[in-house]
């Protein structure tokens, strides 16, 4: 009798974090919770997750057996660890749900030219100007580094209509070769839009039932 393989699935979620010395960050806000949740409830359909959570993720609640719970700090150990994953053939879906840092610093000055400590910037350093360089966008990693796998990423969006927002989300479609996104924030209203090339938006009123959708899609 033939055994069925195992389905396996990553499940990314919680918040990356740009260092500013070795002791400040700048980071998102994120929670973890809908990651953790999905992880969840796909182990509980007999997936293989492994969950790869923000080190500042503050949900805390218990993962079921089947997932796989592995911190990430920076946007770039998120990408490293999707590099060290074994046998990436076998994934069959991956949800990028994590808060990644938009800008990472590019470096710290002081008024008076003052040279800072990169370790710890001296609270008697005065005024500081930090600037910013944008970071690489992680979702156009994963096409190649998944061939196989069932992609969907995740649009958050604040500012503008909800027309807005699914465009937006239909944009991350066609430049990253994925096949969902999902769209939330006060731009897209209550509840979440489920966004696929050439399909009708899916339109889920929470969490839950966004989970429950997922797992059913990814298992097509």
């Amino acid at each position: 009798m033939t055994k069925t393989p195992v389905r396996r699935a990553i499940v990314t979620c919680g918040p990356a974090y740009a260092p500013i010395d070795e002791v400040r960050r700048i980071t998102n806000h994120s929670t973890g919770r809908l990651g953790c949740m999905l992880s969840n409830r796909l182990a509980r359909a007999g997936w293989e997750v492994i969950c790869l959570k923000g080190v500042a993720a503050t949900y805390s609640e218990p993962m079921e057996p089947g997932v796989d719970l592995v911190g990430f700090s920076t946007n770039d150990d998120l990408l490293d660890r999707w590099r060290a994953v074994e046998d990436k053939e076998s994934i069959a879906a991956v949800f990028h749900a994590a808060a990644l840092t938009d800008f990472k610093v590019k470096e710290v000055s002081s008024a008076t030219g003052e040279e800072l400590d990169p370790h710890k910037i001296s609270s008697r350093a005065g005024e500081l100007t930090v600037t910013l360089t944008p970071a690489i966008k992680l979702i156009g990693e994963l096409r190649p580094l998944f061939p196989s796998a069932r992609l969907a990423g995740w649009k958050y969006e604040l500012s503008g209509t909800r027309e807005d927002a699914l465009g937006k989300g239909e944009r991350q479609l066609t430049e990253n070769r994925t096949d969902a996104c999902v769209v939330n924030g006060r731009a897209y209203g209550d509840g979440f839009g489920v966004v696929r090339p050439g399909e009708t938006l899916v339109d889920l009123p929470s969490v839950e039932a966004l989970c429950e959708w997922l797992v059913g899609w990814a298992g097509e």
